[in-house]
């Protein structure tokens, strides 16, 4: 009932409609209203996501020490609050000009670029960790990441650019695509799948190197974090390819931003898994320390 009055062409309606609209508009129509229910259910999973972390996080933010990472944790997390205010805007009111549409698309651009660069630079520190700290390592990381920055910007921005904005012709349908030429934005998510694939590779080998060598719990955390983000990357790195080339109307970006929501909630919670880890770790160590200055060493050694 509620969608039936948000939207007065539900997609029933518009299958009754095809004899008064053109088949495009119908199918645009159609694909403004999936791509609105996705980021509708996005951003409810990301409130859901935030409600159920809240209390480890708030631990996290008020104990932890500020540095690089701490801060790269609170952009990530945070960013995409602002990227959902910014589309559910596009998608929900009325009205839209194509300038309007640009200059949204835009912000949201900027803001999703932010946020899986912080997403990303937390597991490039990883990796670095697990090459203790090689410098050459580290250079051929930044150093290809920077060139997926560049060229996802210059794709992003010029297929904005050059490809025009288009609202529904059907009464009620909110929200906007780009009718043409936005088939270059497979360049960001090709350029991502080469970098996760070469970071993947990385920590393979890493593990593949150092498996036998250490018994360190933390650093089997950090190896199994880095495979399972990784492998995430990838997949969604070759949807967004997929959908990007294959598909038309809204339907081709609509599983973009999501793949940076996922991406944004992977590094986040995996730091934060980290950081109660190694915190309970230190903890034990420091109960253990104390229980030692009042028990015999017997008994210690017995514990």
């Amino acid at each position: 009932m509620i969608l039936s009055q948000k939207y007065p062409f539900s997609s029933f309606h518009l299958h009754r409609m095809d004899s008064k609209y053109p088949a495009d508009a119908v199918a645009a129509a159609k694909s403004l209203q999936t791509f609105t229910f996705i980021y509708a259910s996005m951003a409810t999973f990301w409130l859901y996501d935030y409600a159920c972390s809240i209390r480890e996080e708030g631990i996290f933010l008020l104990c932890s020490r500020w540095s690089r990472v701490k801060f790269l944790y609170v952009v990530a997390r945070y960013v995409p609050f602002l990227l959902f205010a910014a589309h559910l805007y596009l998608n929900f009111v009325p009205d839209e000009t194509s300038n309007t549409c640009q200059f949204v698309n835009n912000i949201c651009s900027t803001l999703s670029l932010i946020s899986i660069v912080c997403s990303e630079c937390f597991f490039i520190l990883r990796t670095y960790a697990l090459w203790n700290n090689d410098k050459v390592v580290l250079a051929a990381m930044l150093s290809t990441f920077a060139a997926v920055i560049v060229g996802s910007m210059v794709a992003l921005f010029s297929a904005t650019a050059t490809a025009p904005f288009e609202t529904s012709s059907i009464p009620g349908i909110t929200g906007c695509y780009q009718s043409s030429g936005s088939v270059r934005l497979f360049v960001p998510f090709l350029l991502l799948f080469g970098l996760e694939l070469m970071l993947i590779s990385l920590t393979l080998t890493c593990a593949i190197r150092n498996w036998r060598a250490t018994d360190s719990r933390l650093y089997v955390v950090i190896l199994k974090h880095n495979v399972f983000y990784y492998a995430c990357g990838l997949f969604f790195s070759a949807v967004n390819v997929l959908t990007s080339l294959l598909l038309n109307y809204a339907y081709s970006g609509m599983f973009q931003d999501f793949q940076f929501i996922i991406h944004a909630i992977l590094a986040t919670r995996m730091h934060l898994h980290l950081w109660h880890a190694d915190c309970n770790r230190n903890r034990s160590a420091m109960d253990l320390t104390s229980l030692s200055q009042l028990a015999p060493a017997p008994h210690i050694e017995s514990v």
